[in-house]
């Protein structure tokens, strides 16, 4: 039997910080005065930190310096960072442990593949660094999901061929990115957002060992 590769994303599958991030864009947003919504933070699920500033200023329709955009950047990871300092293994999101556990539990190599550049330090809060075999995040890879690289630099890093891996993502982009991988992708989430996903379950607490050992088997 081949071992496989279980890539998770960070962001929504393994722990919510979603609404950590939708905080610290809105307060970012609201000191130049654009108005942030929750559906726009949706829209920025699985985007890089620049591309996220990128798209509020379209939507705020302001241009600012290179100057203003990096001290921007700063501000908001700063306050982020806030947030994320006070995590604690209560974040992580239902079943995620028991399913890394089990993964382990049959000698498959498990990794990250996260945009964040703060992957690290959030799975340190939360004590399940030592889990992951492999951790690709955002400090790693230069292009952002749809783009495959971040999926396929785990893959490498593990000698496993794409065609044996599979992605659990929460993102629209994030699966793009495991089809354009050519990887087995795995939707954690809403069924019609993610419906170009191989599999969607709302979270893991639906996800059977029969399900896992079909993925480790086939």
């Amino acid at each position: 039997m081949t071992k496989k590769a279980f890539i998770f994303d960070l962001d929504g599958v393994i722990v919510d910080t979603a609404k950590y991030h939708f905080l610290a864009w809105k307060k970012l947003a609201g000191t130049i005065g654009i108005d942030f919504t929750e559906h726009q933070n949706e829209q920025l699920k699985g985007v890089s930190r620049v591309k996220s500033l990128e798209k509020i200023l379209v939507w705020g329709n302001k241009s600012i310096s290179d100057a203003e955009f990096t001290r921007l950047m700063a501000f908001k990871n700063d306050d982020y960072l806030t947030y994320i300092d006070k995590m604690d293994e209560e974040e992580i999101l239902p079943d995620v442990t028991k399913t890394l556990d089990f993964l382990r539990g049959k000698k498959q190599y498990i990794a990250l593949g996260s945009a964040s550049k703060n992957a690290r330090m959030i799975l340190e809060k939360v004590n399940i660094l030592e889990k992951f075999d492999v951790i690709v995040d955002g400090n790693d890879v230069t292009k952002g999901k749809p783009d495959p690289e971040v999926f396929l630099k785990a893959a490498e890093h593990l000698n496993v061929p794409p065609e044996h891996c599979i992605v659990f993502e929460d993102a629209v982009a994030g699966i793009q990115a495991a089809n354009n991988a050519r990887m087995i992708s795995i939707g954690i989430g809403d069924k019609n957002t993610l419906h170009e996903a191989d599999y969607v379950f709302s979270d893991f607490t639906e996800m059977d060992d029969d399900f896992l050992n079909e993925l480790i088997n086939r």
